[in-house]
């Protein structure tokens, strides 16, 4: 049974995983703590980059020979494969660790079995401590591991009869400055952030990180099958790097030097599932979605969304336009019925988040 202090420890694992979301993809955020024969902490680390020594691997070299006799708290299984860094099991039983108490199994066939490498090597191995807790830390990452897709989130700002702009299209600015500067630390958390062309034309959004101090900028993703953006527009500019998603035969001349994707289109334009490949095949694993009502239906309707994120201020509009379009929804039987979980005041605005159920 866990003790308090392997409680405390772990959720200081897990805290410190949380350091680096938005930097390590396409690899997991993980975090590890040591603590001596007498359990006393004696290193902790985090996987900071992609490529760059793993949560173990940090915390070993603080612990050094501290760390043999001793229990490591790791929010990921440790790694069992040697990509462009080694196996982290190996490197937990080479420095004497006793024992290894981890949150959640690794669900990659490539980097799992670390659990069964500690064992043979005589280390005592517990699993699921704080797995919940882990879990909600790491989702993006398990999500795309479990899926094949990057975790979707849809943020979107609403008045509170739900509209995300007024009837002459004016939509600047509906919330609050605290709730504005919040969706910047969303974007930082996320290592794609995708809007419509509809939105581009109508906002020219700069979609780039500000105001979070080291944070690594997201790829600003324009879903654009004619080729339709300007070569004035803010989103093209060198703050963020920028991917231009067009159909298969877009004229793109106007656009010189841009990085630019072709899928295949039909009448309704390029698919999400066709998108979601292309940024998983880039190594995204997390996606913002910041659209409009249009490309957020189209999202909903391909049952691509993990999560919603609504900042509702206290204000009413009468008209406009709506925050959600056409999703494939056509009766109340059909619902998308979300779970709840969390409500935070933002500023003079509510913040609300719900995530949709598995196989909803």
């Amino acid at each position: 049974m866990a003790t308090a202090a392997d409680i405390s420890a772990m959720r200081r694992a897990i805290e410190l995983a949380a350091r680096a979301l938005g930097s390590t993809s396409p690899n997991p955020v993980v975090g590890c703590v040591i603590t001596d024969a007498s359990g006393a902490t004696v290193g902790e680390g985090y996987h900071q980059r992609a490529g760059g020594p793993h949560a173990e691997i940090h915390a070993l070299r603080a612990a050094g020979e501290r760390a043999r006799g001793g229990t490591a708290y790791v929010s990921l299984e440790p790694c069992n494969h040697t990509g462009r860094t080694g196996p982290c099991a190996q490197a937990l039983v080479e420095a004497g660790i006793a024992r290894v108490v981890y949150a959640v199994a690794d669900p990659n066939p490539q980097a799992t079995g670390g659990a069964g490498t500690l064992r043979s090597a005589g280390v005592g191995v517990e699993q699921g401590l704080l797995g919940d807790e882990a879990e909600e830390g790491n989702v993006a990452w398990l999500t795309s591991a479990r899926l094949g897709r990057p975790h979707v989130v849809w943020k979107y700002a609403a008045t509170l009869d739900g509209r995300s702009a007024a009837a002459d299209g004016t939509s600047r600015w509906i919330t609050s400055p605290e709730s504005r500067a919040d969706v910047h630390r969303l974007r930082a958390e996320a290592d794609a952030v995708v809007v419509g062309s509809g939105t581009l034309r109508a906002d020219d959004p700069h979609l780039a990180v500000r105001g979070v101090e080291g944070a690594t900028q997201p790829l600003r993703v324009v879903l654009d099958t004619n080729a339709s953006v300007r070569p004035t527009a803010r989103v093209l500019d060198d703050a963020a790097p920028t991917l231009i998603v067009t159909g298969e035969h877009a004229d793109t001349r106007h656009l010189p030097g841009a990085d630019i994707a072709r899928l295949s289109a039909d009448e309704a334009g390029i698919g999400v599932r066709a998108l979601l490949d292309e940024l998983y095949g880039r190594g995204v694993r997390s996606v913002l979605l910041e659209g409009g009502p249009t490309l957020a239906g189209s999202f909903i309707a391909a049952g691509a969304v993990d999560r919603v994120i609504g900042y509702l201020a206290p204000v009413f509009l009468g008209a406009g336009r709506q925050v959600l379009a056409e999703a494939g929804i056509s009766t109340i039987s059909e619902a998308l019925r979300l779970d709840m979980t969390e409500t935070v005041r933002i500023g003079p605005d509510l913040r609300i988040t719900a995530t949709v159920p598995k196989g909803a």
